[in-house]
């Protein structure tokens, strides 16, 4: 298959979670393309299948049915180890709730997905480094999360998430446990990594970020049920984390 720049590729995707008493259809139908470079969102309320379509992108979980291609390769041609090494280096996460460890300092926190990718020790210093310099928290290197508010905890994910150089960031409600001030201020630093070429998926269901992404996804009862091209201007006003 020719992809051209299309990095994240979906067809007929369907997810289906089933227990002893219900059948529950998460996600229907879905067919998608993100391409190389974009920053893109995907809306919708709570419970219609956002995070479920983020989980199943970033080889979290498996779909029922349907195909999905990951710039160029299928996904379902891979085995468990080989989805895990593809999500290790080539997906980054930016979760809600932080997900960082506790008892690891920030630059210890960063350097984490390279000691699994196998990166030498030299290497892992000098792109751990760089990107707490590109989320502005070289500073904090030193310190633990709990040291951190929330802002500066949502930097240190981003710079956990970028510095493997991914292909793709996945941000699930990155804003949700901040308050309207941090929350603009990640959305900012999501905009910055997106001018340095991020290619970027985010789920939110606060339509205050609206305008940060380049296309709106619309996401309702497990269905894509709309898209729309973003060209509201962000603010230029920024707050400090």
């Amino acid at each position: 298959m020719d992809n051209g720049n299309v990095l994240i590729r979906l067809e007929g995707i369907q997810k289906i979670f089933l227990t002893d008493e219900m059948e529950t259809h998460a996600l229907a139908d879905i067919h998608l393309e993100i391409r190389d470079g974009e920053f893109a969102e995907v809306m919708g309320p709570s419970g219609c299948g956002k995070s479920t379509l983020l989980s199943l992108i970033g080889l979290l979980d498996t779909p029922t049915d349907g195909q999905y291609w990951l710039d160029g390769q299928a996904v379902a041609d891979l085995n468990a180890s080989e989805r895990a090494e593809v999500r290790n280096r080539h997906i980054g996460f930016i979760f809600q709730a932080f997900n960082l460890i506790g008892d690891l300092t920030v630059f210890e926190n960063v350097e984490l997905p390279l000691i699994y990718g196998g990166v030498s020790a030299g290497e892992r210093r000098e792109k751990a480094h760089r990107a707490l310099q590109r989320v502005d928290m070289s500073h904090r290197m030193d310190h633990y999360p709990s040291q951190l508010s929330g802002g500066q905890r949502q930097r240190v994910a981003a710079a956990r998430a970028v510095v493997g150089d991914p292909l793709i960031l996945l941000a699930d409600e990155p804003t949700g446990n901040l308050d309207s001030t941090n929350g603009e201020a990640v959305m900012n630093l999501l905009k910055d990594l997106h001018a340095e070429g991020s290619t970027i998926l985010m789920v939110t269901h606060d339509p205050r970020y609206s305008a940060y992404a380049e296309r709106t996804i619309h996401l309702f009862d497990g269905r894509i049920t709309d898209e729309e091209a973003e060209s509201v201007e962000v603010p230029l006003a920024r707050a400090s984390v």
